[in-house]
């Protein structure tokens, strides 16, 4: 995670991908960004399992692979970070890693999962993604997104 808006523009300027967590009333807002839409999308996983829990510790007992769209950009960034909420709640598991590949319109997502009970959890799950406020486009350096996470 970078740490402030200077320290951030340097490194999406040398083609870093990156997230950070912003307070948000009585919610977290997960800003991500990337050089392909794919590596921002990822981003945005990484931030908001970071935003309650630190995975650090965690090693992957299982792998899930996850296929969505086609849809439009906003469409499928929440439907993949409802699809991590999803395991989280029901599941009890929890991504330590992400990968996301475009396919058919759509996207190829792998999760490397661990039991939530390795993780450290630090603050209250997500329950939701709300579409107020939501963005995932082309920027300058690449792509970005910002999503309100409801907890």
């Amino acid at each position: 995670m970078v740490g402030d808006i200077g320290d951030e523009l340097r490194a999406r300027r040398q083609g870093e991908s990156g997230h950070r967590t912003v307070p948000h009333t009585a919610d977290t807002r997960v800003q991500a960004w990337g050089t392909t839409r794919e590596r921002c999308l990822a981003e945005a996983v990484r931030g908001m399992v970071e935003a309650f829990a630190d995975v650090s510790e965690a090693h992957p007992s299982g792998v899930e692979r996850v296929r969505l769209g086609p849809g439009g950009d906003e469409e499928l960034l929440t439907a993949l970070l409802d699809e991590v909420i999803y395991r989280v709640e029901v599941a009890g598991r929890i991504p330590v890693e992400v990968e996301v590949e475009p396919s058919g319109g759509g996207l190829e997502v792998r999760l490397s999962l661990a039991d939530l009970t390795q993780a450290t959890v630090t603050g209250a799950a997500p329950k939701g993604v709300s579409w107020q406020g939501l963005r995932l486009g082309p920027d300058p350096y690449g792509w970005s997104c910002s999503v309100i996470v409801d907890v």
